[in-house]
């Protein structure tokens, strides 16, 4: 590899506001994986879209991303699993300002492929409340963030081929 190295096979990077009440899910779920302490795993919580997305995920083997989804069909707390495929119908031909996050990572490919991830995953969670200013979220979405965790940790077994294992000291 070439350009950013990085010492973790995968980055879990978990997007939203910690103010916005749902928009927080993806920065608590990112948080639940850091405090499990895995090995060859890096967490952070980013408050970041479009193009500022790929210096966070830049020289990592993997990326999983979690963040925040308002759909309006499914119930608030869903748990949904996607890869870059599933965002082939809504990648933009467009200028590279206010991209959406399939966007970037497809823009990302094309400049950089060397220090880009090997394969990018989507953990989104179905959102009630995005607007509301409060460091708290809704009971279903709160409830969520376990499985959501479980969902990031199948994803990195599927990914690597085992099960991440914790740090020793």
């Amino acid at each position: 590899m070439t350009g950013v190295e990085r010492d973790a096979e995968i980055v879990v990077v978990g997007l939203g506001s910690p103010i916005m009440c749902d928009d927080a899910v993806g920065l608590r779920v990112s948080e639940a994986i850091e405090a499990m302490g895995l090995e060859g795993v890096d967490c952070c919580q980013e408050a970041v879209g479009g193009l500022d997305i790929l210096p966070v995920i830049h020289g990592y083997r993997f990326a999983i991303i979690v963040d925040a989804i308002q759909t309006g069909d499914y119930g608030p707390g869903t748990v949904m699993l996607f890869t870059e495929r599933d965002f082939d119908d809504v990648i933009a031909h467009a200028a590279s300002h206010d991209v959406n996050l399939p966007t970037a990572i497809r823009i990302g490919r094309q400049m950089d492929p060397d220090i880009m991830p090997e394969e990018v995953r989507f953990v989104a969670i179905e959102v009630q409340d995005i607007k509301t200013v409060t460091e708290t979220m809704t009971p279903e979405v709160e409830e969520s963030v376990d499985s959501a965790s479980r969902a990031v940790l199948h994803i990195m077994e599927e990914l690597t081929g085992s099960a991440p294992r914790r740090r020793t000291s």
